[in-house]
């Protein structure tokens, strides 16, 4: 998994509520067994007309947002079905970070596992990046995971936090296997000692 240190580029503002699963990422991309390929349909019904020709007023359409590395949107993004797809579309169109107030937790976990960052801000912090956003001369940021910063336009800062272990995961870029392999020695060690106190256990392992 790509590791997250600090990102910069152009934030993206979708301010809309309850942005589920399905407007994330479709049914019709669900067939895809692999990650490439899904940001075409990032957001499709949002970025398309009926006829698949990009729709110029949606914010993903448009310069500089066409290159978004970062979204701004409102409370309870990634609700509704748990499909891995919805990261992995974002992450295939190079949106590594999402700032809301609030995300539905299977969707926040999902993002996690996959390298993407999100951030939980208060409405007041939510609402002051998004109006920012919406300029294309305000709208690039940079998000440092290290410090747990982000830089607006004008240098200020705001604060985030965001749990030590998933920070150590993002910063590492570590996967589920990753982070387990990891712990190889632990586990290896604690196999040899099993063995010894708990061996009929072992009496039927396939060799």
């Amino acid at each position: 998994m790509k590791k997250f240190t600090s990102l910069s580029g152009p934030a993206a503002a979708i301010d809309k509520i309850n942005i589920d699963t399905d407007q994330i990422i479709p049914k019709q991309y669900l067939t895809s067994i692999t990650k490439n390929g899904l940001g075409k349909g990032l957001f499709h019904d949002f970025r398309y007309d009926m006829d698949d020709c990009e729709l110029p007023t949606f914010i993903l359409n448009k310069d500089p947002w066409k290159k978004a590395k970062i979204l701004i949107a409102g409370e309870n993004f990634g609700c509704g079905s748990s499909r891995e797809h919805a990261p992995w579309s974002l992450n295939d169109f190079g949106i590594r970070c999402i700032i809301a107030p609030s995300f539905a937790d299977i969707f926040f976990n999902n993002c996690g596992k996959n390298g993407i960052l999100l951030i939980s801000l208060s409405h007041k912090d939510v609402n002051l990046l998004m109006s920012e956003a919406q300029n294309p001369k305000t709208c690039i940021i940079t998000v440092d995971l290290f410090e747990q910063t982000i830089i607006r336009s004008n240098s200020s800062k705001i604060s985030f936090d965001i749990d030590d272990s998933l920070k150590h995961r993002l910063l590492n870029g570590l996967d589920d296997i990753e982070n387990t392999l990891m712990q190889a020695d632990s586990i290896a060690a604690f196999e040899k000692q099993q063995q010894q106190t708990l061996p009929w256990l072992y009496n039927n392992k396939v060799r």
